[in-house]
């Protein structure tokens, strides 16, 4: 279920702190104004992801802020598994996460964190993060829905890592999920009253 703890606390710490810094830069914000499309917290949903950045009609800028976001969370994995063991892995996957739901720079307010979350994925174990990322498409193209599809792409990556043998991520990938459902609990109301939009229509 977890990784074995191979690394000192401190540096665990450090590893945690890196990776929330990383995922804390806000690149929805800093393109949209790079773009000239205004403050992006005051525009559709206020979010910061790239689905409200498509809000202004810059799909360009979509475009960037989905792979730069999706990035953090690779970057994060990547340079802590170059560097470090499983534990600090897994920690600054989690962090980079975190950074950006939850960034200092906008008082806590960031995005969803689908992109950080399939990005980390790829980031840890490509087949894992293939299977995340057909779980997202298959859901989009046959519901519609783009906040169910990311909830169930969260919801079953557990299922897929244990599948793939992965069970030392099982815990990370619980805690994923649970803030993935946490951070579309207004999407959840919506589902539930049967008014969430669906991909394509206001």
């Amino acid at each position: 279920m977890t990784p074995d703890l191979v690394t000192p606390v401190t540096a665990l710490i450090i590893w945690a702190v890196a990776g929330y810094l990383l995922g804390a830069i806000p690149f929805g914000v800093i393109l949209s104004r790079l773009f000239g499309l205004g403050d992006l917290r005051k525009v559709g949903s206020g979010n910061i992801g790239a689905t409200n950045v498509l809000r202004t009609g810059n799909k360009t800028a979509a475009l960037l802020t989905l792979v730069l976001d999706g990035a953090k969370g690779a970057v994060a994995v990547l340079i802590a598994r170059s560097l470090a063991g499983e534990d600090a892995v897994q920690i600054a996957g989690l962090a980079a996460f975190l950074g950006h739901c939850f960034p200092v720079w906008l008082r806590f307010k960031g995005g969803k964190g689908v992109a950080t979350f399939l990005g980390l994925l790829l980031a840890y174990a490509w087949p894992l993060g293939l299977a995340a990322c057909a779980t997202w498409l298959a859901t989009a193209v046959i519901l519609r829905i783009s906040s169910l599809s990311a909830l169930v792409a969260a919801a079953l990556a557990p299922v897929w890592a244990a599948m793939l043998g992965l069970s030392q991520s099982i815990l990370m990938l619980l805690v994923l999920a649970i803030l993935v459902f946490i951070r579309h609990r207004q999407n959840i109301q919506r589902l539930l009253a049967g008014t969430e939009p669906k991909i394509g229509k206001k």
